[in-house]
């Protein structure tokens, strides 16, 4: 049996780092705008490219901290595509249930990173997914799908309520929280484990609060445990009982792509190794702070003891309650 297997697009990743020093862009922090020069020729710093989306970042994580791990996800019959099959196949990925779809496209996106903030330029190659028998597993772990993963989605829940014992972790995509949102929310009371950041919470929600109030509130949509990331804020937790906190280490950010899902590789890590909530929420701490060192969502994606080490180097940053219910 198969520790988790995840669910959702692949990607490759191409970043562009823009020097930070340069006039001829800037970030408009009220109004969330990354601003360039109109027809200027803007230099960067550094390019590079790698292997991205939720899915494959969190399997090749989790399969890092120890679990043992399979993918389920759809690529172009090109040569972006083998490049992911291979990526995934090297790092001891169970690849048997990719489907590569014939004349087709891989998925990719462009990353602009402007002093360690993002803005992506994604491509959304069309899809008619398809769920193929998922083995046995422990966990599921559902994430990033553009149209048409209704129809995923509906056999996912079918194969949860045949097969109580799986347990549902869940971090909706950028499409799923913003043309799909209905749909999502049908399959919340049948998550163990939802990680979203404070805006995708209040999406959910249906109402902007803050974020103890937002925990509350998702809860009672029937999830067992409720994870919000807040940026360099750290990150929350609820699981009926009490909210914690757990604040980020004190590292410099180069890039910070693939920090959630490198917070979500070491959380789930942590509680497949029957570690707490508190300590898995450590684990994510850790893991995402190994990830923002690097560029790209999976270079500074750490092992069993790197993780181990980081926590070690900080031992006064751990979460703390704030507030009982």
């Amino acid at each position: 049996m198969l520790d988790i297997v995840t669910i959702g697009d692949s990607v490759i990743d191409t970043f562009l780092i823009l020097n930070d020093a340069t006039k001829q862009c800037h970030i408009n922090k009220k109004n969330r705008e990354l601003c360039l020069n109109f027809a200027d020729k803007i230099p960067i710093t550094h390019s590079d490219q790698s292997v991205g989306g939720n899915a494959a970042n969190v399997a090749i994580g989790t399969k890092k901290l120890g679990c043992s791990t399979a993918i389920i996800t759809e690529i172009g019959d090109d040569i972006s595509g083998s490049v992911i099959f291979n990526v995934l196949s090297d790092a001891k990925i169970e690849t048997k249930y990719i489907k590569i779809c014939k004349n087709a496209q891989t998925r990719y996106s462009v990353i602009l990173n402007f002093q360690s903030e993002r803005t992506i330029l994604s491509y959304q190659a069309k899809r008619s997914y398809s769920l193929p028998k998922i083995p046995q597993t422990k966990w599921i772990y559902y994430t990033s799908l553009s149209a048409g993963f209704e129809k995923i989605q509906h056999k996912l829940i079918t194969h949860l309520k045949k097969n109580p014992a799986i347990r549902l972790a869940m971090n909706p995509g950028s499409y799923q929280m913003s043309s799909g949102l209905s749909e999502i929310k049908k399959i919340l009371p049948y998550t163990d484990v939802l990680v979203v950041n404070k805006e995708e919470a209040c999406e959910l929600a249906g109402q902007k609060k803050d974020i103890p109030k937002l925990l509350t509130l998702l809860h009672k949509k029937g999830i067992s445990h409720v994870v919000i990331t807040d940026s360099t804020n750290g990150s929350y937790s609820y699981d009926g009982e009490q909210i914690l906190h757990m604040p980020t280490y004190n590292i410099k950010a180069i890039a910070r792509t693939g920090a959630g899902d490198a917070y979500t590789s070491g959380l789930l890590s942590a509680l497949i190794h029957k570690k707490t909530l508190a300590e898995a929420m450590q684990w994510g701490t850790s893991n995402a702070g190994g990830v923002i060192q690097k560029v790209g969502a999976q270079r500074g994606l750490l092992s069993m003891r790197g993780t181990k080490a980081l926590i070690k180097k900080y031992p006064k940053v751990v979460p703390k309650k704030i507030k009982s219910t």
